[in-house]
C-alpha cells in the first residue's frame, strides 16, 4: 500500500512540475507579447506604472498555482511592510531563478537590474520593457537610470552578486549597489531568500524535477543608512550576508508558510 502511495505522490509532483512549467512560461509568454503591443502605444509614465502592476499580478498568480498544489510554500510576509517605503534600494542574496519572482510579487512599483540580453528574451522582454526595467550594459547608464527611479519614490530592486550564488552562503559582491546608492542618497534594505532546495540555481537543470515538497521563506534583514564611501559599505555588506546565511534553513512548518496570494 505505501508502495502504491508512494508511486502516486511521485506521479502527481511530476504533474504538478509539468503543468507548472507550461503555465509559468504560457503565462510569461502571452503578457510579454501584450506588452510589446503596448510599449509605443502608452506613455512612459503610465506604461511603467502599468507594466510593473501587471507583473506583480502575474508574478503573484504564479505562486498562488503553485501553492494550490500542496507541494510549494511561500512564505513572504515580510516583504508586505516595505509597500509603505519610497526611495529604497532593496539587496537580495540570489539563491535561484525564483528571487526575482518571489520579491516582485509583492511591491508594485519596483524596477529590477537585468542581464541585458534578458530584455530580448520572448518570454520576459516584452514586460522587462513595458515597466522601464534597467540593462545592466552599459553600467554609466545602468547606474543613471537606477537613480532616477530612486528619485522618481521606486524601489530598486538589486541582487549584489551580479549573479545566482556560486559559493554558498554568498559569492563576492559587485559594487555597484555602493555607487549608486552613495549617488542616490537612498538607505539599502536588505532582504533574506532562505529555502530547503537547490531547484532553479547556479548549476541546476532547467527541465530536472526537484524534490518535492519545497519550501521558499523570504524575511527581511538590516537597513543601512545611505553610505558615504562605497567600498567600505561593501565590505560591511557581504559580512553581514554571510553572517545571516552561513546556518542552513529547515523547512517552515505549515502555519509558517503564507500563501501568495
Amino acid at each position: 500500500m505505501k508502495f502504491c502511495l508512494r508511486n502516486l505522490l511521485t506521479a502527481y509532483e511530476y504533474l504538478v512540475c509539468c503543468l507548472g512549467s507550461l503555465w509559468v512560461g504560457l503565462f510569461f509568454l502571452l503578457w510579454s507579447l501584450l506588452a510589446l503591443v503596448l510599449h509605443p502605444l502608452l506613455p512612459a509614465r503610465l506604461g511603467r506604472a502599468l507594466g510593473r502592476l501587471a507583473i506583480m499580478a502575474v508574478f503573484r498568480l504564479t505562486l498562488a498555482a503553485l501553492t494550490l498544489s500542496g507541494r510549494f510554500h511561500f512564505d513572504l510576509r515580510e516583504l508586505d511592510a516595505l509597500r509603505k517605503d519610497k526611495s529604497l534600494i532593496i539587496a537580495s542574496n540570489h539563491p535561484s531563478l525564483w528571487d526575482v519572482v518571489l520579491i516582485a510579487s509583492r511591491l508594485p512599483d519596483v524596477a529590477c537590474i537585468m542581464k541585458a540580453d534578458i530584455l530580448s528574451n520572448i518570454f520576459l522582454g516584452g514586460g522587462a520593457r513595458l515597466a522601464r526595467y534597467i540593462s545592466n550594459a552599459p553600467p554609466r547608464q545602468m547606474v543613471m537610470q537606477a537613480v532616477q527611479n530612486l528619485q522618481r519614490g521606486s524601489h530598486l530592486l538589486l541582487f549584489p552578486e551580479g549573479t545566482r550564488t556560486v559559493q554558498r552562503p554568498i559569492g563576492p559582491l559587485k559594487g555597484s549597489i555602493g555607487v549608486i546608492a552613495c549617488r542616490a542618497k537612498t538607505p539599502i534594505q536588505t532582504v533574506l531568500i532562505e529555502t530547503d532546495s537547490p531547484f532553479l540555481s547556479k548549476q541546476w537543470p532547467l527541465f530536472k524535477k526537484p524534490r518535492l515538497p519545497m519550501h521558499y521563506r523570504v524575511r527581511l534583514g538590516k537597513r543601512f543608512p545611505p553610505p558615504e564611501n562605497g567600498a567600505a559599505f561593501m565590505a560591511e555588506l557581504a559580512q553581514y550576508f554571510a553572517s545571516q546565511l552561513a546556518v542552513p534553513v529547515s523547512p517552515p512548518g505549515p502555519a509558517a508558510a503564507a500563501d501568495a496570494s
